[in-house]
This record gives structure tokens, C-alpha cells and sequence, in this order.
């Protein structure tokens, strides 16, 4: 759940980027949206059983499967000038081969970007701009996802998904969970509901019933001003299917001008 901030940063940079015009009132209190509301938490983890079950059996799906492939479609708010919220979205493209090959196409909104890892070296190309930042990179995804968010703040909203133990991340100071009940709704399936917060967050997440993949992910920051919603529907799922020759490479890419990884700004 921690690894969501990523986005709320990428959120908070995009609609500055959105606001700041000639015309643009100075920033006060009020643009920057109602203060956060009250939390009540357990003094004493509760965690219901069959929660934890759903959470866990989610985690061996995952992490268990050689190969995934998946849609995401993330959609963030962030404060307009009135202080009430707009709507980002981005779409990516997944594609990993466990331990160590992972590429994400984001094709919008925004310039498409590839972020491609071979398990030896990590590429970021942007198409449009016909640039690349090339490094070597660590022997996991998980190392290697942490390694693009320190130097490049490269974050993906379905992090917690593609990790070796997305149990472990989830389970990390765990204060709440329980079951919200079903749905037939998301991803045309009958899905769980675990609801699951921490000191922080606070997270919804509809879980396959019989194949026990996520389908939505929908999260809110209690010190974030405005409670705005972080959420992410995945679908298209692919679990251990070959995957096509070429996938985790880039002619274009190497032919592109080289720069540096470094954060925005």
C-alpha cells in the first residue's frame, strides 16, 4: 500500500503543471482542498480471517505464476483551482517474466513511455521524443522497481501486484481487514471485496473469486487534504502464457538518443 505515494507525488506534479497559468490566483488553503477527515482506527490490529484468506490465496496467485501479462488504467485526483477534484488517467500495458524481465508500455494519457527490463539493464523511452536513459539494473523486479523510483521517482500504480510477495508488502503494519462483501460488477466477474488500512491508507480491493486476481485497486491517504481517490482497474489478465520473442527489448529504443535517469524537475 506504501508504494501508492508514488502516485499521489505523480498526481501533485501533473496538475501543477495543469494549474499554473498567467490568469492563476495564488494558491490558498481552500485550493488545495478540505482538510482531511477524521480516521478511526483499531487500537489493536483487526484483521478478519477471511480477509487475510482472500489477501494470501491473491499473493500465491501472483506470485506464483511464471509469466503475467495485464491492462492497467489508473485514475487519480487531484485539485483543480477551485479546491474540488479533477480526474488524471494512464494506461499501461504489463508484461513480466519472473525473476527478473518486466516491460510497461504507457500509452496514455500523456506521451507514450516504454519501460523496458531485460534483467541485466533497464531502459525508459519515450517515442515522441525519440530519447532514452539506459542503465544497468539489479537481478529482480523488485530491485529493480525500487532502483527506478530513487533515482528516476519512475513509480507504477500496480507495484504491489507484480512484486515477488505482494502478501508481505500488504501485511507490513496492518491495523484493519475484512471482507465488504461481493461484486459482479468489476472486470465481468464475481469478485471479493477486502477493505485493508494501515496507519495511512486505506485500501479496496476486489479480488476474482475463482481465479483470485485483482481486479481494482482503490485507495485513499488520510493526511491527504480532500480524501482524493488513487484507482486502478486491471484487466486483460494472462497467466502463464509464452510471451511473444522480442518482448523485453527495443530496437527502436537503442537506437534513440541517449540521457541520463534522473527525477522530474
Amino acid at each position: 500500500m506504501m508504494r501508492w505515494t508514488g502516485l499521489l507525488l505523480l498526481g501533485m506534479a501533473l496538475s501543477g503543471c495543469a494549474a499554473h497559468d498567467d490568469k492563476a490566483p495564488a494558491q490558498s488553503a481552500q485550493a488545495a482542498g478540505p482538510p482531511p477527515t477524521v480516521v478511526f482506527l483499531p487500537d489493536k490490529p483487526e484483521l478478519e480471517p477471511k480477509a487475510v484468506e482472500l489477501l494470501q490465496a491473491m499473493s500465491t496467485r501472483l506470485a506464483g505464476a511464471k509469466t503475467l501479462s495485464f491492462t492497467s488504467v489508473a485514475t487519480y485526483e487531484s485539485p483543480a483551482r477551485t479546491g474540488q477534484p479533477l480526474a488524471y488517467m494512464v494506461k499501461s500495458e504489463v508484461m513480466l517474466e519472473r525473476p527478473n524481465r518486466l516491460r510497461v508500455d504507457t500509452l496514455g494519457d500523456g506521451p507514450r513511455s516504454d519501460f523496458i527490463y531485460d534483467g541485466k539493464t533497464v531502459m525508459a523511452y519515450t517515442p515522441g521524443a525519440d530519447l532514452v536513459a539506459v542503465a544497468e539494473a539489479p537481478d529482480t523486479i523488485d530491485a529493480t522497481l525500487k532502483a527506478a523510483y530513487d533515482f528516476a521517482a519512475i513509480y507504477f500504480p500496480f507495484t504491489d501486484v507484480i512484486v515477488s510477495d505482494p502478501w508481505a508488502g500488504i501485511a507490513d503494519q496492518l491495523r484493519l481487514a475484512f471482507v465488504m462483501g461481493q461484486s459482479e460488477v468489476v472486470g465481468n466477474t464475481k469478485t471479493d471485496i477486502v477493505v485493508i488500512a494501515n496507519g495511512t491508507t486505506q485500501a479496496q480491493i476486489w479480488i476474482g473469486a475463482e481465479d483470485r486476481l485483482p481486479r481494482r485497486i482503490r485507495a485513499t491517504y488520510f493526511n491527504e487534504r480532500g480524501n482524493f481517490r488513487h484507482d486502478a482497474e486491471l484487466s486483460n489478465w494472462k497467466v502463464d502464457r509464452k510471451l511473444p520473442a522480442g518482448t523485453f527489448t527495443s530496437q527502436q529504443a537503442l537506437k534513440a538518443k541517449q540521457v541520463p535517469f534522473a527525477p522530474p524537475g
